[in-house]
């Protein structure tokens, strides 16, 4: 197993890592969405005169349909399709009448999900200056400076530099680039707060970014690519991301809380 990758675990497992990791990832309940008063009395009278194919319409509108449905991204994305497809336009209502308005108005309004809120906790955590080193949010100030320091933009940005300058191939927004003793950091940062489906898809998603070749780089530094992950990963056990923590010792993945030490290692 990496170095940094055991530190990360022993860190996880020995001391106060989630009391640590809040620093990064201050996770707080989401405020309530909100439905603007006239598309709300649009839904309700949909309702109250039994129009299937209105309801349908009006909450395709909002933010959060109220039931999960595999049908309803399609129906989203063409609306055209509603007028087509009666038969599951009245299954859909059926579902939605036998809820009742007030549930449905509830449904609509529910919290958006806590991993919603994580992607750019990281960046604002960098901003704070904890690696003690300059925040750079211009590429090309960010190019020039010759001594440590970090650049920090949007996803975008990071994306275009790392495309223009470092060689990286895929497209995928970067969460973070250091430069530290004439070399480059890339990695894309990630908090996994369970296993399996989209967290699983998170944690191959970030190691992807790990193993881009960079070969045709402009700089002449040379690029070191890790991943910045934290959570479940660490936790000891015969789970998929833990084996493959044990299996991949060329691979530097390391917890936010060690990437200082780490920097500074170079």
């Amino acid at each position: 197993m990496n170095y940094w990758t055991n530190l990360s675990i022993e860190f996880a497992q020995q001391r106060n890592y989630l009391d640590q990791l809040y620093k990064v990832y201050p996770i707080t309940p989401n405020l309530r969405r909100t439905i603007p008063k006239n598309k709300e009395n649009k839904v309700r009278k949909a309702f109250n005169d039994n129009s299937n194919v209105m309801l349908v319409k009006e909450l395709l509108e909002l933010d959060l349909f109220p039931i999960k449905d595999s049908y309803v991204a399609y129906l989203k994305r063409d609306k055209s399709a509603i007028d087509r497809n009666p038969q599951t336009i009245n299954r859909i209502a059926g579902t939605l009448f036998q809820m009742g308005i007030e549930e449905i108005i509830d449904k609509c309004t529910e919290p958006k999900e806590t991993n919603r809120q994580i992607g750019p906790m990281f960046k604002r955590w960098i901003d704070k200056g904890t690696i003690g080193v300059p925040i750079i949010h211009s590429a090309e100030n960010f190019l020039n400076y010759a001594d440590n320091c970090i650049f920090n933009a949007s996803d975008a940005e990071m994306e275009k530099f790392a495309r223009k300058y470092l060689g990286f191939k895929r497209e995928k927004g970067i969460d973070f680039i250091a430069k530290f003793n004439n070399k480059y950091i890339i990695a894309e940062a990630k908090f996994l707060t369970d296993m399996g489906g989209h967290q699983n898809a998170q944690f191959d998603d970030a190691v992807r970014t790990m193993q881009s070749s960079f070969e045709d780089k402009i700089v002449d530094n040379a690029i070191i690519p890790i991943a910045i992950m934290d959570g479940v990963l660490y936790i000891n056990g015969s789970y998929k991301l833990y084996k493959y923590l044990q299996n991949n010792p060329e691979q530097i993945i390391i917890s936010t809380l060690l990437l200082r030490e780490f920097l500074y290692s170079l």
